[in-house]
């Protein structure tokens, strides 16, 4: 039986270990572990003092030994690194008394390969007093270590990937809503849709219901958050506003099966700040059943956002004077004569004097000039009016929706600004011409932009004549 056990098997000699022992006992040693660790020197002696009497053969098959004489010539080779770090710990089990002891522990074959070793030994009965007589059984386990090792550092390489994400990454429990979802299903619902405008509160049920099991570092960035405790016990300040409509949506996607989504919404910081997401969200293939496992990645367009706003609004806008521009107006001319309302009231405007100033002064004082039109024409004209800078020193507001005196009221508020707007830049007079017409169809539309020019430009003549100035001749002022 010896021979032929399947595990490797060794019959030793520990008398002489016993006898060491006795002897550190005799000298006042109490505590074994500090003492071998004060001098590795007696953990060598520990180890050379045990004999080995037999070896059965699955010893020599798993250390690759020819003999057992093969075997102890090379134990230094056998017991060595490793080994020696868990030996103290086998010899303190044996020092406090017990009669056997396992441990896990490294040994090395005579090939060089390294084996993970599960050892237990045993005094044999009627060798208690000696332990002349010892069993120590070897099971090789390397493989299921080394398979546990590589299922740690899989497990740890999924870790770090998941921590150290540079997008936010969410870990979420959707099955209570799910739950929710199927009980409305069950109590015969088929428009859910209609469903969540009646009852908006079963939206913010099931905001309530998410679960959030684990967020990675890249979130606590993102959310301004010092710890993931912090982060979760604030989440109503991260999901709020505008968030009840788009989880709406998200719901109706979950409603029809797609459990794998992707949209823009608007989530806060911890600090109050709006941050834009691309948010995309998967039911892990493994809990399709129970939405019991979901993973979100929020990615930070914040900045993509604000240059996509920037982009439009250089689109629309006139930069110099910050009022639309030319190409808005178009549209918006476009649009209002195909739809209204009616009536549509336009005010021409033209800026007096501007060729001078750029001749004399230079283009940046025409600059300043116009700027300072912007900054009359922003603060006198109120949605849905618009103002807008429709050439170099040509400007136009349209009405909708507004009678011909609504804009010569809007008229004298322009010349109210303009006047307030002249207290503050003295020495540089600022001189609008303007012109008004109305229009009550589409029809009528183009009319009514000639009649506003024509008028305009009959004031802008009675202002040269006032000043007794020539537009052709800009240096006889």
């Amino acid at each position: 039986m010896f021979e032929l056990a399947p595990v490797s098997l060794w019959l030793e000699d520990f008398s002489e270990l016993k006898r060491l022992f006795d002897g550190w006992r005799a000298q006042g040693v109490t505590d074994i572990r500090s003492h071998l660790a004060e001098d590795p020197a007696r953990l060598r002696q520990c180890s050379a003092s045990l004999r080995v009497l037999q070896v059965n053969r699955r010893t020599l098959e798993l250390f690759s030994a020819d003999s057992q004489q093969h075997l102890e010539a090379n134990l230094d080779k056998v017991f060595r690194d490793d080994r020696h770090d868990t030996a103290a710990h086998e010899l303190a089990q044996l020092w406090d008394g017990q009669m056997e002891f396992a441990n896990q522990t490294v040994n090395y074959a005579l090939d060089g390969r390294r084996l993970d070793v599960l050892v237990r030994a045993r005094i044999l009965p009627g060798h208690e007093a000696d332990w002349s007589r010892v069993l120590v059984s070897l099971e090789d386990n390397t493989q299921q270590l080394e398979a546990a090792r590589r299922l740690r550092r899989s497990e740890q390489y999924a870790r770090d990937l998941f921590e150290h994400s540079p997008v936010s990454l969410w870990v979420e429990d959707f099955s209570a809503v799910k739950n929710l979802l199927d009980g409305v299903r069950a109590q015969g619902i088929g428009d859910f849709k209609t469903f969540l405008k009646v009852h908006p509160d079963f939206v913010s049920r099931c905001m309530q219901e998410i679960r959030v099991i684990d967020v990675n570092q890249q979130t606590l960035r993102m959310f301004g958050a010092a710890s993931k405790e912090m982060l979760l016990n604030n989440i109503g300040r991260v999901f709020r506003g505008e968030m009840h409509e788009s989880f709406a949506e998200q719901l109706q996607d979950l409603w029809e099966g797609k459990t794998f989504q992707q949209r823009e919404v608007v989530n806060y910081s911890l600090s109050g700040d709006a941050v834009n997401i691309h948010m995309q969200f998967s039911v892990l293939d493994s809990h399709r059943h129970d939405w019991g496992l979901v993973l979100l990645s929020l990615v930070d367009i914040t900045a993509r956002k604000k240059a996509e706003a920037y982009l439009e609004y250089l689109g629309k806008h006139d930069v110099l004077t910050q009022l639309r521009n030319r190409a808005f107006y178009a549209e918006e001319l476009n649009r209002l004569t195909r739809k209204g309302p009616w009536p549509l009231s336009v005010i021409a405007i033209d800026l007096n004097g501007l060729k001078v100033v750029n001749d004399e002064q230079g283009h940046a004082a025409g600059d300043s000039m116009l700027r300072r039109v912007g900054e009359v024409l922003a603060k006198a004209v109120d949605a849905p009016a618009c103002a807008a800078r429709i050439g170099g020193d040509e400007f136009t507001v349209l009405l909708p929706g507004t009678e011909e005196r609504g804009a010569y009221a809007l008229q004298e508020r322009i010349i109210s600004m303009l006047e307030l707007n002249n207290q503050f830049y003295p020495g540089q007079h600022l001189s609008l011409a303007m012109g008004i017409a109305s229009c009550h169809s589409g029809d009528g539309v183009e009319a009514a932009i000639n009649r506003a020019d024509q008028a305009m430009y009959a004031e802008k003549n009675r202002y040269y004549q006032q000043k007794n100035v020539d537009r052709r001749q800009p240096h006889n002022t």
